[in-house]
């Protein structure tokens, strides 16, 4: 056995379809490693597999037939096909971590070249060095191939018939969502420090409700969206083999979930305003009547942050033009943010604080900006500004959540969220102090419009839940119980 392989291993002849195989799974297989939520859908599957593997299978053929026509000598085979396993191997791992860098894959392509020609006579030695690094990435992906198999949206079955509820009171309704924009009293603790009251009174004198005790069910963007469209916890989904907190949550925002499905069933035209097209990353299907953005002008391996659209012109121009609809925008900003995602050396409470208050400030010109044009076009609208999370100041980067704190400041900062709503005619309902998270914000706004007390039977419990790494067992957590009270609970 061990003679055949050294055989094997000398023998300088190689399968073209094998030797290029190998070359582009392991950057393929490494791409979905770490960016799976990304790129979990079939029409991404097609176009990474054509770029990883059938294209360069393609061009070596035809490079193939081009030097048999051109070269008389066999010497230049010993040499193309080396070159392009390693070349290819250099250039898919350059897409897979920085995109198309063209002076990063001219350097790839470089490197592919000369250690293709220097080890020519190694090939098969080269190819099981990739079928070992296959071999290591490909188990890990098996959690999330696992949940993609199993998967189901029964979670999001509603407990009762609100997706059937009949509205009686129909204004357009305007979701305005700045992401990480914290609650105006959380400004005034410790860590925040910040004078933000000129624009809470800016609010007030628009007729604006303030619900400071407001937070979200979960940290992040898509955790915290996808409950809230649910009208469900999800609790981070199937945990069976490993936590993916991201997987399908940004087909449970914009494809068909009990929200849309609700405003539908009242003759509603759903409108979704980005400013970039992070909620579309992995190309779900939109079934938003419209939206701002096209999947046609997203890259296949855009990471959601670029191609910024000019947000405030699109929705006014969308609001301009639908005045004869009942209308329900979801409009969705980056400003403020939280604070930076990974560790930086450079990074620190203080200056991460002062940046994040820098955001705030652009987020109220712009908050103010499309208000007063709201307001203008449409005095009867139901205008709710809701955050998805907190800013996590006092932390020094973003991750640092999933390692366990005892501090409720810091446990407060993650979670508290702006909430205030204008009422229109300032009609607030009696029950509107149940307005305490996220995951139960539609089902309110649903009962009132409905006149139906009986949607309120099936409130979601106000707790908050975060996934822990560090300074505890891995798993998913409750931080903040029912009633409000820092607890640190694991979920079962």
């Amino acid at each position: 056995m061990i003679k055949k392989f050294r055989n094997f291993l000398n023998d300088s002849q190689a399968n073209p379809i094998i030797a290029i195989l190998v070359a582009g799974a392991y950057a393929l297989l490494y791409y979905y490693d770490k960016n799976y939520a990304l790129i979990n859908s079939r029409s991404q599957f097609t176009y990474l597999v054509a770029l990883y593997i059938i294209g360069p299978l393609l061009l070596f053929y035809f490079l193939d037939f081009l030097f048999k026509q051109n070269i008389k000598t066999n010497l230049w085979r010993h040499y193309l096909l080396p070159i392009f396993n390693l070349s290819c191997f250099f250039l898919t791992i350059v897409v897979s971590l920085y995109g198309f860098d063209v002076p990063k894959l001219l350097a790839a392509m470089l490197l592919g070249i000369i250690s293709g020609y220097v080890l020519r006579v190694h090939l098969k030695k080269v190819m099981v060095i990739q079928c070992i690094l296959i071999l290591l990435v490909l188990p890990k992906l098996i959690p999330d191939f696992y949940r993609e198999i199993t998967y189901t949206k029964q979670w999001m079955e509603q407990p009762d018939d609100i997706e059937l509820a009949k509205f009686k009171k129909r204004p357009n309704i305007y979701v305005i969502q700045p992401d990480g924009y914290t609650s105006f009293s959380t400004f005034r603790d410790s860590i925040h420090n910040y004078d933000n009251s000129e624009f809470e009174t800016y609010l007030k004198s628009k007729s604006f409700t303030i619900y400071d005790e407001y937070r979200s069910n979960y940290s992040s963007t898509l955790g915290s969206n996808s409950a809230l469209f649910a009208m469900k916890h999800h609790y981070y989904g199937n945990t069976t083999l490993g936590i993916n907190p991201r997987h399908n949550k940004r087909n449970e925002i914009v494809e068909s979930n009990p929200v849309l499905r609700t405003l539908k069933h009242n003759n509603y035209k759903t409108f979704l305003m980005l400013q970039v097209p992070y909620l579309l990353s992995n190309r779900p299907n939109i079934d938003f009547d419209y939206c701002n953005i096209s999947l046609d002008d997203i890259s296949y391996l855009n990471r959601g942050f670029s191609g910024k659209t000019d947000l405030t012109e699109d929705t006014k121009l969308a609001i301009k033009n639908n005045k004869t609809t009942s209308n329900f925008f979801f409009i969705e900003s980056m400003l403020p943010s939280h604070i930076t995602t990974n560790y930086n050396p450079e990074s620190s409470v203080q200056n991460e604080r002062k940046l994040y208050i820098e955001r705030i400030e652009k987020a109220n010109l712009w908050l103010k900006e499309l208000i007063d044009f709201i307001t203008k076009e449409d005095p009867n609208g139901l205008i709710v500004i809701a955050a998805d999370h907190g800013g996590f100041v006092g932390f020094n980067f973003y991750r640092e959540k999933l390692t366990k704190t005892d501090s409720p400041l810091l446990i407060n900062s993650i979670f508290s969220s702006l909430l205030a709503i204008k009422w229109p005619n300032g009609s607030n309902p009696t029950y509107h102090e149940e307005l305490k998270s996220s995951v139960n914000l539609f089902r309110i706004l649903f009962t009132h419009l409905s006149e139906n007390d009986d949607y309120l039977l099936h409130l979601q419990e106000n707790k908050s839940y975060i996934t822990i790494r560090k300074g505890a067992a891995t798993g998913i957590y409750e931080y903040i119980d029912d009633k409000g009270h820092i607890v640190f609970k694991k979920f079962k």
